[in-house]
């Protein structure tokens, strides 16, 4: 049975599209045929002449494997391109952070050498599904790895919103906005808005305010069951914008309302690594370990 591999590419970096090649041509030695996205294959047509499109010469249901070459962004990509489907992703970080990566650029050789040899574990990350509508009826249906996020937009100074855990209001405020969190992200806009970082195998959804005037606006960490809520207040014209990993949104007006779930398809990511997330979280943010011991009293 012929195995297909999708390939996806940071695209305005010669560095990945490089990478991308060197992937492909390993490939084809192998006898795996390459899948690129249709926006992707004039970019990476310099590394075969019969390159497949993805669902166009092969559906996505066939891919056995994304091999990620770029950031998280790139990985949220190919989230995209893969939604849906039993394939996982395995991230190859040519960016700064790259926390959804597996490995990185000096390691490419061995990693499409795993990947060929079916020699990776699983690891299946929460999503949310996200849901937005107006008067009763849904105008906006979509979904998000890392987070779902409802801001200010056209310059205003604030919006009002009133949030909701499980059908009850706990809090409203004039803010910048709440993001909507999964545990994959609270290291993305989640982290960098003050919220916890919550390891990603605990089952979790986050809410927390962006620059709230109000004395209670902490983040608040809630059951993976529960739904949450934001509702744009609609006493005054205000301009909103919800966006879902930074790639999917939709305007919103007063009255509108987002509501976020725990979405019934997971992300799968390929692991290399059975490292524990606590050194991914202190190698990615070079956190100072300097001092520690251990359980045994040895030095670090």
């Amino acid at each position: 049975m012929t195995r297909h591999m999708l390939v996806v590419s940071h695209s305005n970096r010669a560095e990945a599209v490089d990478a991308s090649v060197q992937v492909i041509q390993s490939l084809l030695a192998s006898d795996i045929t390459p899948v690129v996205a249709a926006e992707q294959q004039e970019m990476l047509r310099g590394a075969t002449d019969t390159l497949a499109v993805l669902n166009q010469d092969v559906s996505a249901h066939d891919i056995e494997l994304a091999i990620v070459l770029g950031g998280d962004g790139t990985i949220l990509l190919a989230a995209e391109l893969l939604r849906g489907t039993q394939a996982p992703l395995l991230g190859v970080n040519l960016g700064h952070v790259g926390f959804l990566a597996e490995s990185e650029r000096d390691d490419l050789a061995h990693t499409v050498e795993r990947a060929i040899a079916r020699d990776y574990d699983v690891d299946e990350r929460l999503a949310l599904d996200v849901v937005v509508t107006k008067d009763g009826s849904e105008i906006f249906h979509t979904w998000a790895l890392n987070e779902a996020t409802v801001e200010k937009a056209g310059g205003v100074r604030m919006i009002e919103l009133v949030l909701e855990v499980d059908g009850r209001p706990v809090s409203s405020f004039g803010c910048d906005g709440v993001v909507l969190s999964t545990p994959t992200g609270s290291t993305a806009y989640s982290f960098s808005a003050g919220g916890p970082v919550v390891w990603p195998q605990v089952k979790a959804l986050l809410m927390v305010p962006l620059s709230a005037h109000a004395l209670f606006s902490r983040p608040l960490v809630v059951d993976p069951e529960s739904t949450l809520a934001v509702e744009v207040a609609g006493r005054i014209q205000q301009e909103a914008v919800l966006w879902c990993d930074g790639r999917r949104g939709c305007e919103l007006t007063p009255g509108s309302r987002v509501s976020v779930t725990q979405s019934s398809q997971p992300v799968r990511l390929a692991r290399l690594h059975p490292a524990p997330f606590s050194d991914r979280l202190v190698r990615k943010f070079t956190l100072p370990v300097t001092g520690w011991r251990g359980p045994d009293g040895s030095p670090s």
